[in-house]
């Protein structure tokens, strides 16, 4: 995208760009090429002083003194004058890809995963010709549609993010083998599009596993993230079930720091080498109903906490294989440092641990995009810990790139000590929605 483009952008959403803010939060993804992805940052980067426009009554008239909340349950002495830096941030819903995958990571997350109650394609097209309207609002910062005027009727929209704008919410919508099986589309499926295998030291629970649509409802706050896959489910009733979500969370002070999982170490540094060569890593081009599309896989990963922080620095390195402050490899000084992973010192040992978590993924050569979440989900009453983790999300062009990776690490992995794996799902991500079109029309119509 050309950068006058991305000035028009920044102007329909009321948000100043800096080049050197929108490069710095790119290489989260190590490109320059993610379109509109510096929007967010800048947004965040003003001064105390520089504060936006007062905010408006809901009727579009400037709020009356008496409108006034002097002493809001959110606090902060400016809060009445101050507009939140993300409320204006958007991103298109229609494009060339879904939006949610090359995106720069928003904050938040709500995934949710549903089962097929119905085997009705009409249905289940016109379910998703729906939704295609819907996420086009919910993404704008609007309502799915315009409130009834009777009261005497249920709302047409829950209410919980009114006044609220957008705040760079993405939606990306996938589905699952079974969901091809349902609908009676098997001779659609592409060859490596299969129930992913079992790994070694699965512990997968059925409740977290498998389900036929997944929707990612990505947003800069977690309530607005909720309140559209709120909206969708709601409208959907009659053709879908809930079958598992994740909330989940990250955080970073710049767009040029790289999250931390609750591990304390970076997530997703190699991402600058993936998203450097996507057509290879991560856009499927095959069949025609995925072209533009790509595999999405989910994990849900259990971390010990409590083990973790009784070990000590140089063995939480080894684990990893990377220093825990930088994010370099072990023996770099930089994150992004060059390095050869099969390196040896002077002693004929491994620079990089043998069986550490980065050293084995990185000798496999197999490249994708990591977009993982932190949550914490309360205390274990079993165990009276946390019920901590990683929504790990990975998108590639193939399921195989996350299959060759997982059975590297295997039993080997120095990461086995302190998680489990207890969730996991594979769904193919459909190609971008196009105006006019609707999610899964080729799949459907072709």
């Amino acid at each position: 995208m050309k950068h006058s483009k991305l000035d028009k952008q920044a102007q329909e959403t009321g948000v100043g760009l800096k080049m050197s803010n929108r490069r710095s939060f790119l290489r989260q993804f190590g490109a320059l090429s993610v379109a509109g992805a510096g929007l967010a940052v800048s947004a965040c980067q003003q001064k105390p002083s520089e504060n936006l426009p007062n905010l408006q009554a809901l009727d579009g008239n400037q709020s009356k003194d008496s409108d006034k909340n002097e002493n809001p349950k959110h606090a902060g002495s400016d809060a009445n004058t101050t507009k939140n830096c993300f409320a204006d941030v958007k991103y298109d819903f229609y494009g060339e890809h879904q939006a949610g995958i090359t995106t720069p990571s928003q904050r938040n997350i709500y995934f949710l995963v549903m089962d097929l109650h119905t085997d009705k394609l009409d249905d289940v097209k016109q379910m998703f010709k729906d939704w295609t309207t819907y996420a086009a609002n919910l993404t704008q910062g609007k309502n799915i549609k315009a409130y009834e005027k009777n009261p005497f009727v249920p709302p047409t929209d829950t209410g919980e993010a009114d006044s609220m704008g957008a705040y760079g919410l993405t939606l990306t919508f996938g589905i699952s083998p079974s969901f091809l099986k349902k609908m009676g589309l098997t001779h659609k499926q592409p060859k490596e599009f299969q129930d992913l295998p079992k790994f070694p030291r699965d512990q997968l629970r059925e409740n977290l596993t498998g389900g036929d649509i997944c929707i990612q409802s990505c947003a800069e706050d977690a309530q607005v993230a909720f309140h559209a896959v709120r909206q969708l489910v709601r409208q959907a009733r009659s053709n879908i079930t809930m079958r598992w979500s994740q909330s989940g969370f990250v955080g970073f002070d710049t767009g040029n720091h790289t999250p931390r999982n609750l591990f304390g170490f970076k997530d997703g540094t190699a991402n600058q080498s993936t998203i450097k060569a996507v057509d290879k890593n991560l856009w499927a081009d095959a069949p025609d109903w995925m072209k533009g599309g790509t595999y999405l896989v989910t994990r849900i990963i259990q971390m010990h906490l409590e083990t973790w922080d009784r070990t000590s620095l140089k063995g939480q390195e080894d684990t990893f294989g990377r220093h825990r402050d930088s994010g370099a490899a072990i023996g770099q000084k930089g994150e992004f440092d060059t390095f050869d992973v099969h390196a040896k010192d002077a002693q004929g040992k491994a620079v990089i641990p043998e069986i550490s978590h980065m050293g084995l993924a990185k000798r496999t050569g197999v490249e994708m995009l990591r977009r993982s979440y932190s949550y914490s989900s309360g205390i274990n009453p079993a165990t009276g810990q946390f019920d901590s983790g990683l929504l790990f999300i990975s998108f590639q062009k193939s399921p195989e790139q996350f299959i060759i990776i997982q059975n590297a690490l295997g039993r080997l992995d120095k990461m086995n000590e302190y998680t489990t794996h207890i969730g996991s799902g594979l769904f193919a991500c459909f190609g971008g929605i196009l105006q006019g079109g609707y999610i899964g029309q080729a799949l459907f119509e072709a």
